[in-house]
């Protein structure tokens, strides 16, 4: 069996289409962000859900730190997935769960330091998965995505360790370093954006490129 994929950054549900048809099992949709690729608004989120299939994860990712307005967003898109990109500052995990109970909830840990480790373990048991990933909630303009950048994943490798919630693995991958990747993190499932894009399009050679390099992962 290959390992998992997710392909960030859908655009469009031709992009969609053509991610499903090389295997991918979750699409990521980016809704306003303080920086990076592929925002697109709620409405076209919204549209380009409509059109997937039943077995594939709707992400939407989400910089909102304030749970009812990430609840307003979800209610708008109607994704299966939250991806929580930055803190919550206002209300708690609950007030999502009690929300949408049927919404899956998988928490950003940005990767830079043994201290991401304790920040892991401490949110893992409010959400059903993690995704670790090469930005910063803590730069003056925050980095919550689409970096192109790896990190470093001996610390992944610890945090996929430590918690018992299925890891997605984010930054920096493509082709030629994510089966090296599966191989030290040892994740649920992958995350992809400018890895398989060409001048900030999907790219069907590249794509189909990448999860070949999955195959027996």
């Amino acid at each position: 069996m290959a390992t998992p994929f997710k392909v960030c950054c859908i655009a469009s549900a031709q992009e969609a289409a053509l991610a499903i048809r090389h295997g991918a099992a979750a699409l990521g949709l980016v809704s306003e962000m303080p920086s990076g690729p592929g925002v697109i608004s709620l409405e076209q989120i919204a549209e380009i859900v409509k059109t997937l299939p039943p077995g594939v994860a709707s992400f939407l990712l989400t910089s909102k730190q304030n749970t009812a307005e990430i609840i307003e967003q979800q209610r708008q898109t109607q994704v299966n997935t939250i991806q929580l990109c930055d803190r919550i500052t206002e209300g708690s995990f609950s007030d999502l769960r009690d929300a949408f109970s049927d919404v899956a909830l998988v928490n950003v840990v940005h990767v830079q330091g043994e201290e991401s480790i304790q920040e892991a373990v401490d949110v893992a048991p409010h959400v059903e998965a993690l995704l670790l990933d090469s930005g910063s909630k803590t730069s003056s303009i925050k980095i919550l995505g689409g970096t192109g950048r790896t990190h470093n994943w001996d610390i992944s490798r610890r945090i996929t360790d430590a918690v018992k919630i299925p890891v997605y693995l984010a930054g920096g991958l493509n082709a030629g370093n994510v089966k090296d990747a599966v191989s030290r993190v040892n994740p649920y499932a992958v995350d992809i954006c400018n890895g398989i894009r060409t001048d900030g399009r999907l790219d069907e050679e590249k794509l189909q490129a990448f999860a070949q390099a999955l195959q027996g992962t």
